[in-house]
């Protein structure tokens, strides 16, 4: 076992406004986005090691094919060195959910890599390297509340908000290439001019951080699509306002879905009507700032 392991956290994100303006020359499409940061972490254990070789607890995570050995790979090529590390990860945050697990493991794992390799690149050099592994990646660097925009590279630091209680759904299906699937479900009738996005960036950016104000900001363009591909997403959302719960909504590109519930007991509604469909449900936190050093 690798010896006196330097431990970080890579926490989840979820997307409190999400829209997408059109496609782009290159093939992506360009986004504005709010993105946060929740209390759901993984936990990365990185030393110093002859080679690189990434170990997850979940088997199938580990290797070359996970994030994190592209983003180490990355790292070192970009000051011509050998990538030499052993980094093991603990999974918490679920896979290909939309909480951008992957993301935030290959982010956490660039802040570690340029300390344990006495690199001293700056935050901005570690955004370029973020931004060739990932699109999401850049904005874990920093997490908190943030603009991203771009194909979801540009990252704007927004005033925190204080910690919020969310309702968090994970339901019981696996959806094969989900974000290319979803992408290519989007037509121009789901463009938009990235107005709410704004209206939730002015509500931050004023101060205005009653939940209430942010939940009327809630959008995310993939909602109608991702209920259309998979419509036990719509019954569940249906289920928990029937019994009393919060609205639901979809996290990134799905399928987790989550609601800021105005009360203990809107919570709770929502775990008694969605855990009977096979749901798992939890109350998380936002948080600010969950950058390592």
């Amino acid at each position: 076992m690798p010896p006196n392991p330097y431990n970080v956290t890579a926490c989840a994100k979820l997307n409190l406004a999400f829209e997408v303006l059109g496609k782009r020359p290159d093939g992506y499409h360009e986004v504005k986005t709010v993105m946060q940061t929740i209390d759901l972490s993984d936990l990365l254990a990185i030393s110093h090691w002859p080679t690189l070789q990434v170990q997850c607890d979940s088997p199938e995570l580990s290797g070359e094919s996970n994030l994190i050995w592209k983003a180490a790979a990355a790292l070192a090529r970009s000051r011509g060195i050998q990538p030499r590390a052993s980094i093991r990860l603990r999974k918490r945050i679920p896979v290909a959910m939309g909480l951008g697990g992957g993301s935030s493991d290959a982010a956490a794992a660039l802040r570690a890599l340029n300390t344990l390799w006495e690199l001293s690149l700056s935050d901005e050099e570690l955004a370029e390297i973020a931004a060739s592994v990932g699109s999401d990646v850049p904005f874990f660097l920093w997490g908190g509340t943030a603009l991203a925009e771009g194909r979801g590279e540009s990252i704007h630091p927004l005033p925190p908000l204080p910690p919020i209680r969310l309702t968090l759904v994970f339901p019981d299906i696996a959806i094969s290439y989900k974000t290319r699937r979803m992408y290519s479900r989007l037509t121009p009738a789901h463009y938009s001019d990235g107005g709410v996005t704004r209206r939730l960036v002015q509500l931050l950016m004023g101060g205005q951080f009653v939940a209430e104000s942010i939940r009327g900001c809630v959008y995310n363009v993939f909602q109608d699509v991702a209920e259309w591909e998979f419509p036990v997403l719509a019954q569940m959302r249906r289920a928990a306002q029937e019994r009393g719960g919060p609205d639901l909504y979809l996290c990134g590109a799905g399928p987790a879905m989550f609601a800021i519930p105005s009360s203990e007991t809107e919570h709770r509604a929502a775990a008694e009507a969605l855990q009977p469909m096979g749901a798992a449900v939890y109350l998380v936190t936002t948080i600010a700032n969950p950058t390592n050093p």
